[in-house]
């Protein structure tokens, strides 16, 4: 399992018009293949009357990267379109930028122009995020450590999951892979040995890119 990757967290769409052309740029976050042309498909099935309906998906799965021009000039749309995803290094994430021609051709240099920024606008109205693979640890506690733990855990920069008042205080904490190690020493020395970190197991949590 990849330790991060940066994706996008919702679906969302963002459109222009460009000399009389309308832009709609479609962005979701996908997992598999089939998820990424069952997506397409419903946007063409949406606009079945656009002239085009150009995409471009990035998969962790199994590497694959793919993009259409359908019926555009060869490397003016598809291919700036998936530009916008590698540069950004996003992956698990499709577009669809759907265009209705309004009479006036834009060139290549513009299609090119006009198709990237449909894409970036998707992937915009979608918000970037980056997904770290953490560690769940349960920190139990009595209420005259709550304080100084939580504390600890909040000035060391890990994330704070839940807390649950019950006896006790159990804290559910995510922390990085690689800072492990340094949090259940904290939590060891914070509570003087007389608390510890259990690990529950692993998964992604995300976090919004600025």
């Amino acid at each position: 399992m990849d330790e991060s990757y940066k994706t996008v967290r919702r679906a969302a769409s963002a459109e222009f018009t460009e000399k009389k052309s309308r832009f709609i740029g479609y962005c979701r976050p996908v997992s598999t293949e089939e998820e990424a042309l069952a997506f397409i498909e419903s946007v063409r099935a949406r606009h079945r009357e656009a002239s085009h309906n150009v995409y471009a998906y990035i998969l962790r799965e199994n590497n694959i990267m793919r993009y259409s021009d359908d019926g555009e000039p060869g490397g003016t749309a598809g291919l700036p379109t998936l530009e916008v995803l590698r540069k950004e290094g996003l992956t698990d994430v499709a577009v669809v930028v759907t265009r209705y021609f309004g009479g006036v051709l834009l060139g290549a240099g513009g299609l090119v122009r006009a198709y990237g920024k449909s894409a970036r606008m998707g992937v915009d109205a979608a918000v970037r995020v980056e997904k770290l693979l953490c560690r769940i640890y349960s920190v139990k506690t009595d209420y005259s450590l709550y304080g100084r733990l939580q504390y600890a855990v909040m000035e060391g920069g890990y994330i704070l999951k839940d807390t649950a008042f019950t006896g006790g205080v159990e804290l559910t904490v995510c922390v990085r892979l690689d800072r492990c190690a340094e949090f259940e020493k904290l939590i060891t020395e914070e509570s003087s040995g007389r608390n510890f970190a259990e690990p529950l197991g692993e998964e992604y949590i995300e976090v919004e890119i600025k």
